[in-house]
């Protein structure tokens, strides 16, 4: 039918809409509705559009006439034009779900059956600009659910998604009532490292599906969630699909509460932050552990390892889009292989839209920190090298910097101090042109810390380090003065470093006495670590050796635990303790036991042993 058809046809519809409104006989606004579902065919609004705005506007002409029976009737008549526009602003909406849903059902069809969880992954992904929303994934569900396919195997594919969306917004509407109830009349509140009450346990009292009690159990009784999942052997697509979904809802639940509370906006943006990152390392351990798994079949293990993966990765992208998002913070997460090759797949697509290059540079940044600590460095610096140039043309400063900052802890890490001193010196001088404050302090801290390293390469004298202590200082200043806990953590434990290597082990033990309190205060278990590996040093010139040896099993179990290569640091300086004090090395860590246990409990502290043999033996 040709455009002026459709149009003819659409004004007749429209007048004998209006003629059944002034006779009675069309009593609600739904009769209206159905009549237009009835007769607008698809794909033809616009034409529709023109025959209601020339109706609109004949109408409106004939209401200022001067005839009044003719007025009359006119505005008689708008009144039921104005309840057809409302109908047909409510048939847009229903027919743009219609086709996103027609849409969706396609993509999910039209995938390889491996690819098949991805691409409903695809479908609900935040950060597209139409993701389904709840009500429109369960439409999708029971689409799915009663669509005609003749493959027998597509169709038990097609039913268990169906049945993972309908069980996973179930689930969230059960947990929904219970999303903040576990913070009540708590004075902290965290996840993770963060010390607090967590709600794990709550939740998993909840009637949700068993895979996903399952994993609330596991993490109430601080299992890890790589070891819960490589021990799965009854996964189904279905398990999967809701968990994902009751995660997301629930993530995104807590994020919008935390972002809104306007008692406190800094305890809401701490908790923002805990959540985002929580729930980030939850996927990416998920993805390890079922990737180690010999329980389930290749095919399951393969698409569930992916899709937890790519679950971790969105998150980050919306985590990258708030103001708060930590440039200087670390993801525990382990991305090798193929799937970070994924990661750095999926953070390709933003570079399609100018607006999302601010996002993967700063998802970047965080990623390339994770690689420094796990020892990567030559792909941390790569990554932090792409990030800066990225963020550079997006002209994001704050971003900028802080890959120049990063940049100079890794050549800290590669002993060319040179380097270390050039990047940091750089993010000065920007961090001062632009204001930024905090790229300001952490410069400071890393250009104090590279000038100490450097001063020690060189057995300079004592007057370089005075001027490498001064930049600390006045980073850690800086820091105080802006309220920022994690910089100031980061100077203090510098600080701390400087003293230990100049051999002014007293002077080390104020400051990073007072770094540790502050990274346990910001939740950065990576820091806290870094400070016991410290605390470790600075015994040893002292000699007070059962406090080195409890700092050095504490920071060399946390930091292999997280995937650092730094714990072979404080192994190495046990083994030398063990090397010196024979069997009273022994005996010191036996009685110590309960002090170890209490920090990482009987697992860790057997696992002690281990370790040290694993560093004498590589």
């Amino acid at each position: 039918m040709s455009d002026q058809a459709l149009r003819d046809r659409y004004t007749e519809l429209l007048n004998h809409i209006i003629q059944q409104t002034l006779k009675g006989n069309i009593r609600s606004k739904e009769q209206v509705y159905q009549l237009l579902v009835q007769d607008i065919e698809p794909n033809s609004g616009d034409s529709f559009e023109i025959s209601l705005r020339d109706r609109t506007t004949t109408l409106e002409r004939d209401a200022k006439s001067d005839d009044e029976l003719k007025q009359a009737k006119a505005t008689r008549s708008l009144r039921a034009i104005k309840t057809i526009q409302g109908e047909w602003e409510r048939w847009q909406t229903e027919n743009q779900a219609r086709g996103a849903i027609a849409a969706a059902v396609n993509q999910i069809l039209q995938a390889d059956p491996s690819d098949r969880l991805l691409a409903v992954l695809s479908i609900s992904d935040p950060n597209r600009p139409h993701s389904l929303n709840a009500e429109a994934l369960q439409h999708l569900a029971t689409t799915l659910r009663q669509y005609p396919v003749s493959d027998a195997a597509t169709q038990h594919e097609l039913a268990q998604i169906s049945e993972g969306i309908t069980r996973g917004l179930a689930s969230w509407s059960h947990l929904q009532p219970y999303l903040i109830s576990w913070m009540y009349g708590q004075e902290q509140m965290g996840f993770g490292s963060t010390p607090g009450v967590k709600p794990w346990e709550l939740w998993s009292k909840q009637p949700v599906g068993k895979f996903l009690k399952s994993f609330f159990e596991a993490l109430n009784r601080e299992e890890s969630a790589i070891a819960w999942a490589s021990h799965r052997s009854d996964v189904t697509l279905a398990d999967w699909i809701e968990a994902a979904i009751a995660l997301q809802t629930l993530q995104r639940g807590l994020v919008n509460w935390a972002e809104n509370q306007a008692y406190s906006s800094k305890i809401g943006t701490q908790l923002s932050v805990s959540v985002f990152l929580t729930f980030g390392i939850l996927w990416s351990q998920l993805a390890n552990g079922f990737q180690q798994s010999a329980l389930l079949n290749s095919i399951n293990r393969e698409r569930f390892t992916e899709a937890s993966f790519r679950m971790t990765i969105q998150g980050l992208r919306v985590f990258a889009q708030r103001d708060y998002f930590p440039l200087y913070g670390t993801f525990f997460a382990s991305f090798t292989g193929d799937y970070f090759r994924d990661a750095m797949n999926y953070l390709s697509e933003p570079l399609k839209r100018a607006e999302g290059t601010q996002e993967q540079a700063r998802i970047l940044t965080l990623l390339g920190s994770t690689q420094r600590v796990v020892g990567a460095l030559e792909t941390a610096k790569e990554l932090h090298v792409t990030a800066k140039d990225i963020a550079q043309e997006a002209g994001d400063r704050r971003c900028e910097i802080a890959n120049l900052n990063h940049l100079s802890r890794i050549y800290v890490n590669e002993k060319n101090y040179t380097e270390a001193i050039r990047y940091a010196q750089r993010a000065l001088v920007l961090s001062r042109q632009t204001g930024d404050r905090m790229g300001e302090a952490n410069a400071l801290a890393n250009l104090g810390y590279s000038e100490v390293f450097q001063a020690q390469h060189l057995e300079a004298e004592p007057e370089r380090y005075e001027q490498a202590i001064a930049y600390l200082e006045q980073g850690l200043a800086l820091s105080d003065r802006l309220g920022d806990g994690q910089s100031k953590a980061l100077c203090s434990i510098s600080l701390g470093s400087a003293y230990v290597t100049l051999g002014k082990p007293d002077q080390a033990l104020l400051h990073l006495e007072n770094g540790r309190q502050l990274a346990a205060a910001a939740g950065d278990a990576y820091l806290q670590a870094v400070s016991l590996a410290t605390f470790a040093e600075a015994f040893y010139q002292l000699k007070t050796y059962d406090s080195a040896i409890v700092c050095g099993a504490l920071s060399t179990y946390q930091l292999e635990q997280m995937g650092s290569a730094e714990w072979r640091q404080t192994a190495g300086l046990l083994s030398i303790l063990r090397g010196q004090l024979g069997e009273q090395f022994q005996q010191i860590l036996t009685e110590q036991r309960s002090r170890l246990i209490s920090e990482i409990g009987v697992d860790g502290y057997d696992y002690l042993p281990q370790l040290l043999d694993r560093y004498q033996t590589s």
